[in-house]
């Protein structure tokens, strides 16, 4: 009996958009910059492409492999791409997000609105692992338990509509026999898999300033950096503030980390406890101005401290830190409000694009070539997203007499701030299940109808 082949799926299904995506970018010319490559054979886009497709048509590489579903490259073709220590996903996604963001995003914008970087954290687990390079334990604050696994720490650009992936590092643990489990094998400390070995290894805040500076290196462009208190130390906010990017963030309420405050080293808690609060039905609370300053004292910032209220509960605020002196209490809440874009955006990648469930692989290398392909196949989804709603983009009459699509409002921001004191405000800073699935439905009723019914069908399947 002759076997039912699927190869009208595995190689059509969405080819037009995904071949329109990979012709505006140039994703082979990219490709080339970051060492990927062949001199013979099959080329390394096409290649790419074809990871790149799997998400769309319910496939994983070894079921696409061993399915006939195409005459194509043997699976060591794909195992020599994502296995190479000598490409640079780090870089790839970072020249892929400057090209749409400066080439389509930003002119679809007034100049006078505050775009933003953002940092954020999620795990990235390997629950039945035990020989992955570098593994570790890693602590899950939303399940309070310790998880084998990564850290993966994003780094990603928004405008206050539009959110795009910028790179990403998956953290592992300096500290071998204690939090990691793992080694990492011997190679050539000149290639790019050593230097990403290493910078798995240092620090968060140590990482999200190389993350960063390649950012701005390849053109992008933000005035301020948003990220939550895990990031929020004097130390990090000082680093930032040196490389020419304001800060807005969540500080912990905590007696360990001090402000210079009328002359006087003070916590947000002693700062709060002396001061008289705003009445009425004030945004805030209370907003002073504060110095932030270096462990020896010898450097220091001004930045303004902002004092959110709960309205259900007197007891419960939240203060957040502005390093930008020119804005007024209302633009820091408004401004936070956006780093809830990097929240959807992990939702997506992990429910929808298969982030931590296609790559099985053992290899460091594999697994940050996956990670820069799901960042694409994002990236793809919010270029169409935008492309799809915004009436700006259609042709240079419409671009002239429509307005442009709106940032988000000081309301939509409080709503989103007031659902960290819904449960554990002091533990984790995320959204609660309903929000997050309405920012969800938003995102996907503007993507085209095959790409939107196709991501739904894979969520339903896992």
């Amino acid at each position: 009996m002759p076997r039912i082949t699927q190869t009208n799926r595995f190689e059509n299904v969405h080819s037009s958009s995904i071949d329109g995506f990979f012709h505006s970018f140039t994703i082979g010319r990219i490709l080339k910059r970051i060492g990927a490559c062949k001199t013979k054979g099959v080329p390394a886009v096409d290649i790419f492409r074809k990871l790149f497709s799997l998400a769309f048509c319910h496939r994983t590489l070894f079921t696409a492999l061993n399915t006939g579903d195409s005459v194509g490259p043997a699976k060591d073709v794909f195992y020599r791409l994502i296995n190479s220590v000598r490409i640079n996903w780090m870089r790839f996604t970072t020249l892929l997000a400057a090209l749409i963001v400066n080439d389509r995003i930003v002119e679809l914008t007034d100049e006078k609105r505050i775009n933003v970087f953002i940092v954020d954290d999620t795990p990235y687990e390997r629950t039945r692992s035990k020989t992955v390079e570098l593994l570790s334990w890693v602590y899950d604050h939303s399940k309070k338990a310790y998880t084998k696994g990564f850290r993966l720490l994003t780094l990603g650009w928004s405008d206050g509509n539009t959110f795009m992936p910028v790179n990403s590092c998956l953290l592992s643990s300096s500290e071998e026999g204690k939090s990691r489990i793992c080694g990492t094998r011997e190679m050539d400390k000149r290639t790019c898999g050593y230097k990403q070995r290493q910078l798995a290894q240092e620090t968060a805040p140590a990482a999200m300033l190389k993350m960063l500076r390649l950012a701005l290196d390849t053109g992008l462009r933000a005035s301020h950096v948003l990220f939550d208190s895990w990031f929020s130390t004097p130390v990090s906010i000082l680093a930032v503030k040196k490389i020419g990017l304001d800060v807005i963030a969540r500080v912990k309420k905590t007696s360990k980390v001090h402000y210079r405050y009328k002359g006087e080293m003070q916590d947000v808690l002693e700062i709060y406890k002396r001061n008289r609060k705003r009445r009425g039905r004030s945004r805030y609370l209370l907003s002073v101005e504060v110095e932030v300053c270096s462990g020896n004292r010898e450097e220091s910032l001004p930045a303004r401290l902002v004092f959110v209220r709960n309205r259900n509960n007197k007891k419960e605020y939240l203060v957040l830190l502005s390093t930008d002196m020119s804005l007024s209490e209302k633009e820091i809440i408004r401004l936070y409000g956006k780093r809830w874009d990097i929240e959807v955006f992990f939702r997506i990648c992990k429910s929808y694009l298969r982030l931590t469930q296609e790559c099985r692989s053992v290899s460091y290398d594999a697994m940050n070539a996956y990670v820069a392909v799901v960042f694409a196949r994002y990236m793809m989804l919010a270029f169409i997203n935008r492309m799809e709603k915004d009436a700006r983009t259609m042709e240079i009459l419409f671009f002239n007499v429509c307005d442009e699509l709106s940032d988000i409002t000081l309301f939509e921001a409080l709503s989103l701030l007031m659902q960290v004191f819904v449960t554990h405000f002091s533990e984790k800073l995320v959204l609660n299940e309903t929000e997050v699935m309405k920012l969800l439905e938003t995102f996907m009723e503007n993507l085209p109808a095959s790409l939107k019914n196709t991501l739904l069908q894979r969520e339903k399947a896992a």
